[in-house]
């Protein structure tokens, strides 16, 4: 068996009142439960929730992405997409004559802003009257094998795309359904073959707070250190029980950042390299092809052998919200050498779940698969806990240890702009 360990170095945090331990909200305006289960897909083609938009509603698949903060949505057709949002059959749509374009890293689009009418079917009992950008022609962004036809942006205000002034949709529910400024995410795709077709559940998002039937044991917190994206701080990496000993700069060049709509996991070059250099020295395989780790090849084996005990696990050391304490989320290689498709039916073939980036690190959807990750705006933290349904299956196995270790290294405050 095998997973995600998670290794806490802190005494478990209590709840704090904040609605995280309630299966509903105080107010009414939220039952959970009714949100459990509302997210279909994967890390490879991205998790997606149904909206209904507009007046008379259309349905339309929307990808959650805690990268970006526009709510935008197909207004045209692609070749890619089997429907999108036909503004002139809303009543309720309002153009507000502003142009927006979004690029993200892969693929961007450029649309008209508008007004309209949202409702969440397995969201907030509500309809709300929301920004939306209606794209119009797109480069990338939709592609083979997806099912959804939008994306919704969960990040900050200052990421909104053409101004800050355009209020993301979170924000909007938050004020005008009046649920605390929380949401959470389970993500269940982890262990599927990238190449499958089957559309499972694929998890849930909740809005409002956190659902305790989702995660096992404590919520683990480390500060949202800057409102844009997701911004946390890394500590350190460590590939099997080795530091790669880089000075935690390096990490967080030019910030490390938790994204639901990036798959793989990203690292800045210098710690990339040193990584697959770790990766190198420890794993059991002689020789690799440079094409395995740049991403340009598949590893195949035989099928029904083993290749995940070829390789080591990975560590990622957080801050913990007493800055005197950290905490360590740990992949092990079923998550990060990922399998991909059956190659004539002899081969099992993978890819591996780690690439270079050149604008920080992400940790992106494969990583977060193994978690329940709580995004608590409301006292700018982010959460860890096992996830619940990561235990689903025979190959599934989760351990937390709970132990306290003080990290006495010298901490300096780092200051990143984009």
């Amino acid at each position: 068996m095998y997973g995600v360990f998670l290794t806490v170095k802190r005494d478990p945090l209590k709840s704090d009142g904040s609605g995280l331990s309630l299966a509903s909200d105080p107010t009414g305006t939220v039952n959970f439960l009714d949100m459990v289960n509302n997210l279909q897909g994967d890390s490879g083609r991205g998790y997606y929730i149904e909206m209904s938009i507009g007046t008379p509603g259309q349905k339309l698949n929307i990808l959650v992405d805690t990268g970006s903060s526009n709510f935008a949505v197909a207004a045209a057709a692609h070749q890619f997409i089997t429907h999108y949002f036909n503004t002139a059959l809303s009543s309720t749509y309002s153009s507000t004559g502003r142009t927006v374009a979004v690029r993200y890293t892969q693929g961007n689009w450029e649309g008209e802003l508008g007004i309209d009418r949202v409702s969440i079917p397995r969201g907030p009992n509500g309809t709300i009257t929301i920004n939306i950008a209606a794209i119009l022609s797109s480069d990338g962004f939709f592609l083979p094998g997806i099912n959804w036809q939008g994306i919704l942006g969960l990040a900050y205000p200052v990421l909104a795309r053409p101004d800050s002034s355009v209020e993301p949709f979170f924000n909007s529910v938050v004020k005008q359904l009046g649920i605390p400024d929380i949401f959470s995410l389970q993500m269940c795709g982890a262990g599927l073959s990238a190449s499958s077709t089957t559309d499972t559940t694929g998890g849930s998002l909740i809005m409002g707070g956190a659902e305790p039937t989702l995660y096992r044991g404590s919520v683990w917190y480390t500060p949202i250190i800057e409102e844009w994206y997701y911004q946390v701080e890394v500590l350190k990496l460590e590939v099997g029980d080795q530091n790669l000993n880089l000075d935690c700069r390096e990490y967080n060049m030019d910030k490390a950042i938790v994204d639901s709509g990036t798959t793989l996991l990203r690292l800045p070059v210098n710690v990339f390299n040193a990584l697959v250099e770790a990766i190198t020295r420890s794993s059991l395989i002689e020789e690799f092809s440079s094409g395995f780790w740049e991403g340009t090849k598949l590893a195949c084996w035989m099928k029904g052998e083993n290749p995940w005990r070829f390789f080591p696990k990975l560590s990622i050391y957080l801050r913990a919200t007493n800055t005197s304490e950290s905490f360590r989320i740990t992949i092990l290689p079923q998550l990060y050498i990922q399998p991909i498709t059956d190659v004539d039916g002899t081969l099992d073939c993978f890819r591996f779940g780690v690439s270079s980036s050149t604008n920080g690190m992400v940790i992106g959807a494969t990583v977060m698969e193994g978690f329940y990750v709580v995004f608590d705006r409301t006292q700018q933290r982010l959460g860890f806990a096992l996830s619940s349904c990561a235990g689903q299956g025979s190959y599934w196995c989760h351990l937390l240890q709970l132990y306290v270790c003080k990290y006495f290294a010298f901490y300096e405050k780092l200051q990143q702009k984009s």
